[in-house]
């Protein structure tokens, strides 16, 4: 989580909302990725959409079996499909999101009807540092009020 959290700082330092993540393979880091909506124009950029795709890449397969994926904070609805489309073993997250969160919050989406697969899920860990960075992001962006 430890690494999430460097990644989350990375994306606010990028201007966007710090959400990081990482996926792990036989206890290594094979992807990192941070929150890239804005800067990347794609409203699907999310961490967790983000990290998989690397780590597809990098082991030459869609289906990630083995991985554990390490999210700052709980992981919102798009997300949890991809999590599932990608078969990976566990997701951890760090602060619950109660108004987007999709695993155990607003939506408990592994319970869903129909899905071929459903994956371990671990809270938080290190929530008070994941929640702090992102509940901080979200005070400043007040404090400034609307952007041009």
């Amino acid at each position: 989580m430890e690494a999430a959290l460097e990644e989350a700082r990375r994306g606010l330092l990028a201007g966007e909302v710090p959400i990081g993540a990482v996926l792990v393979v036989d206890g290594r880091v094979a992807a990192r990725a941070f929150n890239q909506p804005i800067g990347a124009v794609d409203p699907t950029a999310h961490a967790e959409i983000l990290v998989l795709r690397e780590a597809a890449r990098a082991i030459g397969n869609y289906r990630l079996t083995e991985a554990t994926v390490y999210v700052t904070v709980e992981p919102c609805l798009m997300c949890v499909g991809a999590l599932v489309h990608a078969r990976v073993r566990e997701v951890v997250y760090g602060a619950a999101e109660p108004k987007t969160g999709a695993l155990v919050s607003a939506i408990r989406g592994l319970d869903l009807p129909g899905l071929n697969h459903r994956f371990a899920v671990t809270g938080g860990v290190l929530e008070e540092e994941c929640r702090e960075l992102i509940q901080q992001f979200f005070r400043d962006r007040r404090r400034q009020g609307p952007s041009d």
